[in-house]
């Protein structure tokens, strides 16, 4: 299967439908659950899709780890080359390395200002045209709204999607059916994209769930989930 065809059958294409079109440019989503559900790989699967597709893409990790990061990368590219039966898998790989740059920042240490003036450093003057930047691991429950609302014009002025994965940081944080904590719902009028990731063990599936997407807020299922096994997004 050549690349092509496998951006043509790739769940993604699902997940894009659901979110009516896709998350699109000047936008925020997020990616949300407890701990250990599997957020770095849906975000990691969701940014492999758009290099597939040429695009390029900004992951910019919180959690102190870059080469957990890149292993991620290399392991989902893994799972879907074998599962797809992808041609000149190691050439794709090696070619599409070159739309992706990881950084590292500690959210503790770093106001965003001086992180998003480093994003539209690389962009601007390191001439890597980023199509989407990837905020893994940010503790966007605990952030000033305000920090949320920089990122959001960023994401404007740059006209990039900008996606986050997201779990709750406080321990009495109460969590709705789709598990969505109470703590983020304050910054709902930022966000326009919200996926709840939550584990079902009837059916061995985190099951994905659109709360939110372009102020829609009529919860639905996906039609796709992330699979424990593979940690992919699957039909």
């Amino acid at each position: 299967m050549d690349i092509k065809e496998l951006n043509s059958v790739s769940p993604l294409r699902v997940f894009e439908e659901a979110i009516n079109g896709g998350l699109g440019r000047g936008n925020l989503g997020v990616i949300v659950s407890r701990h250990g559900i599997g957020k770095t790989a849906c975000l990691v699967h969701l940014a492999t899709d758009k290099l597939f597709k040429g695009e390029s893409v900004i992951h910019v990790s919180f959690s102190g780890n870059v080469e957990h990061v890149i292993n991620w990368y290399k392991e989902v590219f893994r799972e879907i080359s074998e599962l797809q039966s992808l041609d000149d898998a190691a050439m794709v790989y090696n070619a599409i390395l070159a739309n992706r740059v990881v950084m590292n920042f500690s959210q503790e240490q770093v106001p965003v200002e001086k992180i998003l003036s480093s994003l539209e450093s690389l962009i601007n003057q390191g001439s890597f045209k980023a199509d989407c930047v990837l905020f893994d691991g940010y503790k966007l429950t605990v952030a000033d709204e305000e920090d949320i609302a920089k990122i959001k014009e960023f994401a404007k002025k740059m006209n990039i999607e900008v996606w986050f994965s997201v779990s709750p940081v406080r321990p009495d944080v109460v969590y709705d059916e789709h598990g969505v904590p109470n703590t983020l719902v304050k910054y709902f009028d930022l966000i326009d994209v919200l996926i709840a990731l939550r584990y079902d063990d009837k059916i061995d599936k985190v099951v994905m769930t659109v709360v939110r997407a372009h102020h829609a807020n009529v919860p639905k299922p996906m039609q796709v989930n992330l699979d424990p096994k593979t940690m992919l997004i699957s039909k």
